[in-house]
């Protein structure tokens, strides 16, 4: 097999961009958070340079590393998870087991490519490339190798993703506890681009099977790597522009046992008690409408009232049955009706004077209490008033 330009030609880009990543990691300040994206960003390149070696034809010369990447590559799933650890999370270390439990899935390739790496000579590693001059017992061993490792892969890497899918949803819960705007803190892009690495991963994953196979559809070699360059060019330009997060926009990290501890703890509260402290919130928003403090926080509240923020947060969620981000935007969107009935302000503007400042946000929030986005209510309520008058 000879070189092939377009996957030969999307892997270098993409190797440049990782190049330009790091370079720009490297420079910055460091912390945990660029710690941990350099090294993610490094088993990307590990992981191209794989790539480009088979593409590129390179493995003619240097047929004796052919698959040395596939352990590391087992890595990516495990990388990905710390840099989520490190950006959400405001635990200072991780646990040396987890360390530990990540490098179990590159041993467990090592030692399923044993057969190919010391029973197979250079010369005959390069013979299996050509199905004329390849032995067939000596591509049984290759051919299980990869699957083996292909499996190994989508297995380690989907237990990775889910962890990492985990750990966001409770860093969102967390900051919906605590803030009326999560915007700017909750990643969003993360979960979309978690969301795009596990497809993108397994259809690599399937595509270099069936290329070792001598499988091949029109769209071999160019699908799969454009995919790949698309996700990690979005990857790169959010991971970049992610700020470092204040300890207490982060989620807190609970063992199994402080998990159950938690959940059968009985209230602090009684139910009178969390009346009162109830009809305390609903009169500084309704009255004092606090509410139209843009950034306004649990602590913030906390103050006002006088209440500490953990009494507040369980009278939110046991009475009240709400969060913070939720009970604050539902005052937020009530005035927002008002607005949107008695003047002709423009939607935007309302928005901001009611406290939003993200058009996604007081869609959504709007479209829950309502049923309809806000457009379309003041519609409903002009047409509505019409009808009234011709009555």
């Amino acid at each position: 097999m000879g070189i092939q330009i377009t996957p030969s030609v999307i892997y270098s880009a993409m190797m440049g961009m990782v190049l330009l990543a790091l370079f720009d990691v490297v420079m910055r300040k460091r912390q945990r958070q660029t710690l941990f994206l350099s090294g993610l960003l490094v088993l990307l390149l590990i992981h191209i340079l794989g790539e480009l070696h088979i593409y590129s034809a390179a493995y003619r010369y240097i047929p004796g590393i052919a698959g040395a990447h596939m352990p590391l590559r087992m890595l990516l799933g495990p990388a990905l998870y710390f840099y989520a650890l490190a950006t959400m999370s405001p635990q200072q270390s991780i646990n040396k087991k987890w360390y530990l439990l990540a490098f179990t899935g590159p041993v467990i390739v090592v030692v399923g490519m044993i057969p190919f790496a010391f029973g197979i000579s250079a010369q005959e590693k390069l013979s299996l490339a050509n199905p004329a001059t390849r032995d067939p017992e000596l591509f049984k061993i290759a051919l299980a190798t990869c699957l083996f490792a292909a499996v190994s892969f989508i297995g380690f890497t989907a237990a990775y993703l889910a962890a990492t899918f985990k750990l966001h949803t409770r860093h969102r819960q967390q900051l919906m506890d605590r803030f009326s705007a999560i915007e700017k803190r909750s990643m969003d892009w993360f979960r979309v681009i978690l969301y795009l690495w596990g497809f993108v991963w397994f259809a690599f994953t399937v595509e270099f099977t069936l290329g070792f196979l001598g499988i091949r559809w029109f769209g071999s070699g160019v699908v799969v790597p454009l995919l790949e360059a698309s996700v990690l060019m979005a990857f790169i330009h959010y991971a970049l522009k992610q700020p470092v997060l204040a300890a207490s926009e982060k989620a807190p990290q609970q063992t199994p046992s402080q998990s159950s501890t938690s959940q059968a703890r009985s209230s602090l509260l009684s139910a009178e008690q969390m009346k009162q402290i109830a009809d305390k919130l609903n009169d500084v928003m309704g009255k004092g409408e606090l509410y139209l403090e843009e950034d306004l926080s649990l602590n913030r509240l906390s103050q006002v009232v006088g209440v500490s923020e953990n009494h507040i947060s369980e009278t939110l969620s046991k009475h009240l049955q709400t969060n913070f981000f939720h009970f604050v935007n539902d005052f937020r969107v009530g005035r927002a009706m008002t607005l949107l009935t008695e003047t002709s302000k423009q939607v935007t503007v309302i928005m901001y004077d009611v406290g939003f400042n993200s058009k996604s946000t007081f869609n959504t929030a709007f479209k829950k209490r309502t049923g309809l986005t806000p457009s379309a209510y003041r519609k409903q309520q002009k047409m509505q008033g019409a009808d009234d008058i011709a009555a």
